[in-house]
């Protein structure tokens, strides 16, 4: 007899859809989830803006760990497509991994997401004019539900499962062991077994899982790492965009080198935030569906992917110490005028206080030259100067530049058609398996695994 038939390790998107799928098809199901951080309504970062300026290093962090994973105080964008996001596509299939990010946008709907606008970048003169320009809009269809309904989403999902399934929080697993029949689970406080095991911890959890691959076999291979910059600029200076698609992911091949460069996470009318990921400190943004708590801006990620082969294979590390380097140099995130990056200057306080963007995040000013290699940053000024043509003044002297933002993705875990490693009974879903890369993925994942246990 085994403590519980299912347990989940992360209560993430991945970790709640799979829980909430396993409850609604066999409510008899015993079933617990092992989170290291808080209960949604225990997550509170201690920075104000007004006392607490910068990251104080919580124990977990309240903004990447806790019900609802990463993407809980994130702006609650639900991307459906295959284009982007993560490859789920090439395990389930192209055709099964969209109907199961439709389906999830329906639950998302069902509790408390009613009333968000769907938009799709299906729009032949914005895709136009980007081609006009050396750059490629990709498509998808983009369910906006903003940090505030997203909240409400959480919030009703877990008042569904509290009653149905055991949640162990503020316990990070150490280890799973492969038993003869099952797994245990080794948390700080307890032991317990299972029949199935689902991992599904997220970006944060990325460490974790590569000791948890490398003690039970588990093939994995490497995989990339993106790393940028934020901007931060006025809202009416992609308004045109923002209004009719809200999330325009954007792709740039640079002349120079023939890297490829991305918008990623666009916040119209919203605020740049800290990021806490394995205590370094980087960059994010977040907006909200209540006009109330909207500002003047628009912020969103310039990236740069970067590949690499043999001999070195830890592209997390590599992207770790840029970060790192910039917390050393300015205390946490920096932010620079992109006249100044372009001039060859660090910025300061006068110039950043002078500058007619005001920042919506408390940062340090500074020259991101110093932190940022050459390629990737000569790669972020070609984008700014090509999105000009088509959004033009985004390329003006007081467009603000946060530096650094990464999205560290996992070793991609060796699995099956099915999210299945090797041994049988253990699934990884989510961005913790480098599968996905998204919300709507990671959400999707989760049903896709549940219902396979349940066909077995």
């Amino acid at each position: 007899m085994t403590d519980f038939d299912v347990i989940i390790i992360g209560a993430g998107p991945g970790g709640i859809f799979s829980a909430y799928e396993l409850i609604k098809l066999n409510p008899n199901l015993k079933i617990c989830i092992f989170e290291e951080g808080n209960p949604l309504e225990k997550r509170k970062c201690p920075i104000d803006g007004v006392k607490v300026k910068s990251c104080v290093h919580c124990p977990s962090c309240a903004i990447m760990n806790g019900f609802g994973g990463a993407g809980a105080f994130s702006d609650g964008k639900y991307n459906i497509t295959n284009q982007f996001g993560g490859n789920l596509c090439d395990y389930i299939g192209a055709k099964e991994a969209i109907d199961l990010m439709e389906y999830v946008d329906s639950i998302n709907m069902m509790y408390g997401g009613e009333g968000s606008k769907l938009y799709s970048t299906a729009n032949s003169e914005i895709k136009k004019l980007c081609l006009q320009n050396k750059l490629h809009l990709l498509d998808a269809r983009v369910r906006h539900l903003g940090t505030d309904k997203n909240y409400v989403v959480l919030s009703n999902l877990y008042n569904i499962l509290k009653d149905k399934v055991t949640f162990y929080f503020k316990e990070g697993v150490k280890t799973v062991e492969k038993l003869e029949k099952g797994f245990k689970v080794i948390s700080k406080n307890r032991e317990v077994t299972c029949n199935k095991c689902i991992i599904s911890v997220g970006r944060s959890g990325s460490k974790w899982m590569e000791s948890v691959c490398k003690d039970l076999n588990i093939k994995t291979h490497s995989n990339r790492v993106d790393l940028g910059v934020r901007v931060e600029l006025p809202a009416d200076v992609f308004s045109h965009l923002t209004d009719k698609l809200y999330e325009s992911k954007i792709v740039y091949r640079t002349e120079k080198y023939g890297d490829l460069v991305r918008t990623f996470c666009m916040n119209p009318y919203g605020a740049v935030v800290n990021e806490n990921t394995n205590g370094i400190i980087t960059v994010n943004g977040h907006s909200y569906e209540d006009k109330s708590k909207h500002t003047n801006n628009t912020n969103f990620a310039l990236l740069v992917s970067k590949h690499f082969t043999e001999p070195f294979d830890d592209s997390n590390a590599y992207a770790e110490n840029i970060a790192k380097l910039s917390n050393m140099l300015g205390g946490g995130v920096i932010i620079q005028r992109f006249g100044d990056l372009i001039r060859g200057r660090r910025s300061n306080i006068d110039r950043i206080n002078d500058s007619f963007v005001i920042p919506t995040l408390s940062a340090t000013p500074g020259d991101l030259s110093l932190v940022i290699p050459k390629r990737i940053l000569d790669g972020i000024i070609e984008m700014i100067y090509a999105l000009d043509k088509i959004a033009p003044g985004t390329a003006n002297d007081d467009t603000l530049l946060y530096g650094v933002e990464v999205k560290f993705y996992n070793m991609t875990v060796e699995l099956d058609n099915n999210l299945e490693t090797c041994h049988k009974g253990l699934y990884v879903i989510g961005d913790g398996s480098g599968v996905t890369h998204s919300l709507s993925h990671a959400s999707a994942s989760g049903v896709f695994v549940a219902r396979k246990i349940l066909e077995q």
